[in-house]
């Protein structure tokens, strides 16, 4: 009998061992903080800061060579008491991480900007730090009306070769995405702020 709880405490020892070495270093995610609205002379600008974590298995795709593509969704809604809310407009943003064994360095890309760094925590604090993105043009919103802003970052696994596509609809460790994070916005609020800080 004491053999037997020995052989059970034994074991119970190595799962838990096992799950703090495999279980927790394999988890990915993305958190976000801080989302805000900003008035430019053409409209409003988002800035944000997201917090990436990459697992073992999306470490190692990226130093063979394969592109990941992040996309930052933003989507502006207004409330409807009689109907669904309304989506008065969407944007999103694509970013491309990856990495070049010749040069040895990782590499965000976003449009014709392409940025090199010499490792992958690097590539990543870049990456989740947003900074005055044009999202709204002043015509697009009224000064009176009360909105909601959206936002978030996802992996956007559709745009992958297809045999990743594949291996990611049956395992976790390609699952990275963010929450919607949600706020309320006011223009007239903000124009009334930043005309105070003149």
């Amino acid at each position: 009998m004491r053999c037997w709880k020995r052989s059970l405490s034994a074991f119970v020892a190595a799962f838990c061992a096992w799950l703090l070495c495999f279980g927790v270093a394999q988890a990915a995610d993305i958190s976000l903080r801080n989302p805000q609205l900003e008035l430019t002379d053409d409209g409003y600008a988002l800035s944000a800061d997201f917090n990436i974590n990459f697992n073992t298995r999306l470490e190692e795709v990226i130093s063979k060579g394969v592109v990941l593509y992040f996309v930052i969704d933003f989507e502006l809604t207004r409330s409807r008491w009689y109907w669904f809310d309304e989506v008065v407009l969407r944007r999103n943003r694509t970013i491309q991480l990856s990495y070049h064994a010749l040069t040895r360095q990782y590499r965000l890309s976003t449009g014709s900007l392409h940025q090199g760094y010499a490792t992958l925590d690097e590539a990543l604090r870049v990456m989740a730090r947003v900074r005055y993105w044009p999202v709204i043009d002043k015509g697009e919103v009224r000064s009176d009306k009360a909105y909601q802003a959206a936002v978030r970052m996802r992996l956007d696994l559709s745009q992958m070769p297809k045999t990743f596509q594949v291996s990611a609809l049956s395992s976790r460790d390609w699952s990275l995405n963010s929450d919607w994070v949600r706020w309320g916005f006011m223009p007239a609020e903000l124009a009334s702020l930043a005309g105070d800080a003149k």
